[in-house]
């Protein structure tokens, strides 16, 4: 297997982005990408896709994406056509909020690429439909043209478009999320993003099930096959996240840093605290100041 860096692709340093088209016409090796995530958008003809270990088929209109911990290649390309676009993760970090709490951006650009790798069966993906890929195509089509002429502004330009793309397919996987995989990652996604917004506050199983528009069991069900945890651990760990940031940049007593991070009870709060960071919150504090 080969690994492959994002500088292959382009020299700019301070722009490390690609996007290109990519005829293959021969199986493609097994490669990981080491410092980049890439967004496939299958425009023509189809192919066996092989992620990990593990082989599935894909064909016109389909989009997915692969992280920088996954290997995959390409076997058995029929008139095999797609869109590479190659980019480092944090230019995902100019997605609003709005767009970032979205349950099809969870889906697409954080749950699949997390859930492909580490699940050998995974197969999810976005499938647009004819006008869908018309619309993408025509927009990668001005993209791939911004690259290559590198006018006064292009890489403006292209940010803006690769945003305008993210949001297209994060609302047409929102669109397309009903059944199967896809619907069981908008759950997730759907309970993932009440608990983010709702984590200070009292919660309970029911509600968060109910947010997302399904049985107690069957959330509990999906966090344990996609996070390999369950929810109370999952709101736990925001409550924690949000004290650590509390005892770093404020002075204000343990017991109210209890409090306002959504723990009703300070003894289990230290109690929790210490299981998770091998030391009480007064010793994080104290390492934190000094």
């Amino acid at each position: 297997m080969r690994s492959v860096h994002l500088n292959w692709f382009t020299s700019d340093e301070q722009f490390l982005f690609y996007i290109g088209y990519g005829g293959h016409d021969e199986d493609m090796y097994l490669h990981d990408h080491v410092d980049f995530s890439e967004l496939v958008i299958v425009l023509n003809g189809n192919a066996t896709h092989i992620v990990n270990t593990e082989a599935s088929f894909i064909k016109k209109g389909d989009v997915f994406v692969i992280d920088g911990a996954a290997s995959h290649a390409y076997k058995d390309p029929h008139d095999f056509r797609i869109c590479n676009i190659m980019y480092r993760p944090d230019i995902l970090a100019s997605a609003g909020p709005d767009l970032r709490s979205s349950n099809g951006f969870r889906a697409l650009f954080v749950l699949e690429p997390f859930y492909r790798n580490i699940q050998s069966s995974f197969s999810s993906k976005l499938s647009l439909p004819i006008s869908g890929l018309e619309y993408v195509s025509s927009l990668v089509a001005f993209m791939i043209e911004e690259y290559a002429d590198k006018l006064q502004g292009y890489q403006t330009m292209l940010r803006s478009r690769f945003m305008e793309l993210v949001v297209y397919l994060s609302r047409q996987y929102q669109n397309q999320g009903q059944q199967g995989i896809q619907g069981n990652l908008m759950h997730l996604a759907n309970a993932i993003s009440f608990m983010e917004d709702h984590y200070l506050e009292p919660l309970t199983r029911e509600q968060i099930a109910e947010k997302s528009d399904i049985s107690v069991r069957h959330l509990n069900r999906i966090f344990q096959s996609y996070y390999q945890t369950t929810p109370f651990a999952y709101l736990l760990r925001l409550r924690l996240e949000h004290a650590c940031n509390l005892l770093k940049t404020t002075h204000v007593p343990i017991t109210e840093v209890s409090y306002k991070s959504g723990f009703n009870d300070s003894n289990y709060f230290t109690r929790q605290f210490t299981k998770v960071y091998g030391m009480s919150p007064k010793v994080y504090r104290r390492e934190q100041f000094n």
